[in-house]
């Protein structure tokens, strides 16, 4: 189209013909179709033709209209196929307006034009293979038994750096390579290059902030696969010339004990390597520490917690000058913190994640996975740009609380510093990196008695030997979920056992035999229950004197092997405030079993706490009472006078008011009237006494009036006005009751008059009535009755009807394509 006038043209023409169209199909839809079809054969050859002929333009439309958005079109052969894919049709339709919206935002100037330098076209049209067939599951050779240097599943002593070299070495590897006592663990070999490490300083330009530079386009570059040592030779020397690198690795866990470093990939402002970490000579890799312990050069990862360790542990490889991603987008507060979410938002590159837990010691390695390894560190530096000058600008280097620069650089610093640990645990505890402590502790809900502990315990550890023999996962020998599952069950036989092991689990099945003789020991020898062994690892604050004080009766909650469990229980709960469970509650008195077996609850530490400063406070009191016994008494007691004084209990009574203070003359005229005592039940008993003066010996509370005494006379007048005051206002009350009784009265007999009236009694008439069967069938006299439906009359006794009207045409003023 030549101008936005030929266009707008085109698409008045457009939308002129559908309208045209959709008017015809309605008219269509409203005729009977079927008569037509019947009455005029060649009515429906033709619309059976034109059907055909729109059902493969929809579809052709509908797979156009999906190749070009990216979606997966759907197979529409006949007219049923739109009912049952309907859904896709609807997924197509929304994609292209989608499109069509953005196309005319970014036409008319609404939002900029998204330029994707980062996005390879060509691959992503390529990567249509899935990865889903090599996933844990390729059936290859295990490369660790081609190692030179083979890993070593049974070791006899701490694991010893892999290092023949230090380059860029302040203290020497002599000196380095010495065993130190752990704070927590057995003793273990130092960090290799700990002191350059902790010593060394970042480039300046760390601290810069630069303008990011943009990463090549895929489609113009080309990942090396080095896979010889020359080619690693090569690479090393181009690293060399460069100030920042990104590393990252593909691991493999699942058909080895240890692990595997399968590739590790490498990238620099110009190229891309892939480097073949399954060769016989992998530990040879080590001379990179030419450039990865060089602190001049920054290298750059993303989330490198485990990468730290594989690469000490695979291929003696440390890294000093690290910059960590992740650390920098924990501070500068990232609703996300993957690689993924980092490349949609820097380089709008979607990252295929599916290949992530790939089998990567497959060889040769399909291109689709080749891609995806290259990606992590294709654009890896340009990222660094990003958030680095965002740290810098965000910095306030004066203050360290927000001197996020030197934060994140910390932290990066800190991790890779870590240290590799051979894989082991106690098989008492179940503490280590491969023990069952933290599973059982996540899993305690199953409360395992002695046997089925012992089984599990048993299982646990027949897994870990068979896992190290074979070079093979735990996981891959049984599960986690089937050991506890076999322990849950306890089966009662061999045949039993074997239906819970899974077919996923050969090597387990292999050795039935063995895993029965196993469980069949365990059994034997039994063992505490999963709350016993909880009880037993109980903290030391809690000992056996602070739960003798907190028990109260052993409370048993299972009986097995003459084992008692007893559960703590306080006579008043401390959690919520020193006051009493229960009314009912009974006294608190000294347990009668075992403290052993007493389990500590979670918040028992807070008691344990209360306790203690109550001891402390009783024992500071002993000791002021043997430093001063005087002082000491007149505390205790003040004490129990307090204590006394406010436990004391006291009844409110009616009593004689107190006299006031008048002259005596006054006193024995009134006291000698009978009249000045208050009646019982009397206004005066209410309203001599306002206000409390003490109380006497008997513990009744004296009253006293505050206000002036009055005379006896006026005390008469008083009472007799208020009297007659009351008698008026009860004769008003009496007056208005006897007014509402006689209207009311009067209108009970207006209506029942009314209602004698209205009602005139009639006679029925059984003649006239409906019938009870069919009633409001219209059979009432003076009206003709209807016709009764005959299931037995034939359809052809009826006399011959017309045609229906057929409905009004609608759709004419379709607002569908309106303007």
């Amino acid at each position: 189209m030549g101008s936005p006038q030929d266009f707008k043209s085109l698409q008045e023409g457009i939308q002129k013909q559908l309208v045209s169209a959709v008017k015809i199909v309605n008219r269509i839809a409203a005729e009977d179709l079927g008569f037509q079809r019947t009455v005029k054969p060649d009515t429906a050859d033709q619309l059976d033709d034109k059907s055909t002929r729109v059902l493969e333009l929809s579809a052709r439309l509908l797979g156009s209209a999906a190749k070009a958005c990216g979606v997966k079109a759907p197979s529409i052969e006949d007219a049923e196929d739109i009912d049952m894919s309907w859904q896709s049709i609807v997924d197509v339709v929304d994609s292209v307006l989608e499109k069509a919206d953005t196309a005319l935002d970014e036409y008319t100037g609404l939002i900029k034009r998204k330029e994707p330098p980062s996005a390879d076209p060509g691959h992503k049209s390529k990567r249509t293979k899935s990865a889903a067939k090599v996933i844990r599951n390729a059936n290859v050779t295990k490369p660790q038994t081609m190692f030179e240097k083979k890993p070593d599943n049974f070791p006899t002593g701490p694991w010893k750096p892999i290092l023949t070299d230090k380059p860029h070495a302040k203290v020497s590897l002599d000196k380095s390579l010495v065993t130190v006592n752990g704070d927590d663990g057995p003793p273990h070999y130092k960090h290799p290059y700990e002191a350059e490490i902790s010593k060394s300083n970042y480039p300046k330009q760390v601290f810069q902030k630069k303008e990011a530079i943009p990463s090549k386009p895929a489609d113009s570059t080309q990942a090396i696969w080095v896979d010889t040592f020359d080619g690693v030779r090569q690479m090393l020397e181009d690293l060399k010339k460069v100030k920042e690198i990104a590393v990252d690795l593909e691991h493999h866990d699942f058909r080895t004990y240890t692990g595997l470093v399968c590739l590790m990939q490498v990238s620099t402002r110009e190229k891309d390597w892939i480097v073949d970490t399954l060769q016989p000579w992998r530990h040879k890799l080590e001379i990179l520490n030419e450039v990865f312990a060089d602190p001049s050069i920054v290298k750059v990862f993303h989330g490198a917690y485990m990468d730290m360790v594989w690469l000490q542990r695979d291929l003696g490889l440390y890294v000093n000058g690290l910059f960590d991603t992740y650390f920098a987008c924990d501070l500068l507060h990232y609703p996300g913190k993957s690689l993924a979410f980092l490349l949609s938002k820097f380089v709008d590159f979607d990252a295929d994640k599916q290949y992530q837990l790939a089998d990567w010691r497959i060889r040769p390695i399909p291109e689709e996975m080749l891609y995806y390894a290259r990606s992590d560190t294709h654009y890896l530096l340009y990222i660094y740009d990003h958030v680095r000058n965002e740290l810098v600008e965000a910095s306030n280097r004066s203050d360290s609380e927000t001197d996020m620069i030197n934060q994140a650089l910390e932290k990066s610093r800190e991790l890779s510093l870590s240290r590799h640990e051979h894989p082991d645990y106690n098989e008492t505890t179940g503490e280590g990196s491969r023990g069952w402590y933290n599973y059982v502790f996540k899993h305690s809900h199953l409360a395992f008695d002695g046997e089925q502990f012992s089984v599990f315990k048993a299982l646990w550890k027949w897994r870990d030997e068979t896992a190290r023999k074979e070079d093979e996962s735990p996981n891959f020998v049984l599960g986690t979920t089937n050991v506890m599952e076999i322990a849950r069950v306890n089966p009662p036989d061999v045949k039993a056992l074997h239906s819970l092991l899974p077919l996923t689990a050969p090597l387990a099945r292999a050795r039935l035999n063995d895993i029965w003789s196993r469980v069949q020991s365990a059994k034997s020898q039994g063992g505490p229950s999963l709350m016993q062994f909880f009880t037993s690892m109980a903290p030391a604050t809690i000992t056996k004197s602070r739960l003798s004080k907190l028990i109260k009766d052993p409370v048993q909650l299972s009986h097995l092997e003459g084992a008692e469990v007893s559960v703590g229980r306080m006579p008043r709960t401390k959690l919520f405030g020193s006051m009493p469970i229960s009314s009912r509650w009974e006294e608190s008195k000294e347990s009668s079993g075992d403290d052993e077996d007493s389990i500590p609850f979670p918040w028992q530490r807070f008691v344990d706490e209360s306790a203690t400063l109550e001891e402390a406070q009783e024992y500071q009191s002993i000791d002021q009472a043997m430093e001063d016994p005087q002082t000491a008494a007149d505390t205790s007691k003040a004490n129990a006078e307090i204590l006394e004084d406010r436990d004391e209990e006291f009844t409110l009574k009616r009593g004689r008011k107190r006299k006031p203070e008048s002259d005596p003359d006054e006193d024995d005229e009134t006291s000698s009237s009978s009249d000045d005592e208050p009646q019982p039940g009397s206004f005066q008993e209410a309203a001599d006494a306002d206000t409390v003066t003490g109380a006497n010996t008997d513990g009744v509370i004296a009253m006293e009036d505050d206000a002036p005494r009055r005379s006896k006379k006026q005390r008469r007048l008083e009472r007799k006005q208020k009297q007659e005051e009351q008698e008026l206002e009860r004769a008003k009350k009496r007056d208005v009751k006897l007014t509402r009784k006689a209207r009311k009265q009067a209108k009970q007999a207006q209506n029942q008059e009314v209602q004698k009236k209205n009602y005139q009694a009639v006679p029925f008439d059984y003649s006239t009535a409906a019938t009870v069967m069919h009633a409001g069938r219209g059979n009432a006299p003076g009206k003709e009755p209807k016709k009764v439906f005959d299931p037995y009359a034939k359809t052809g006794d009826e006399p011959i009807k017309g045609a229906r009207k057929m409905p009004p045409v609608r759709g004419e003023r379709s607002a569908t394509f309106k303007k």
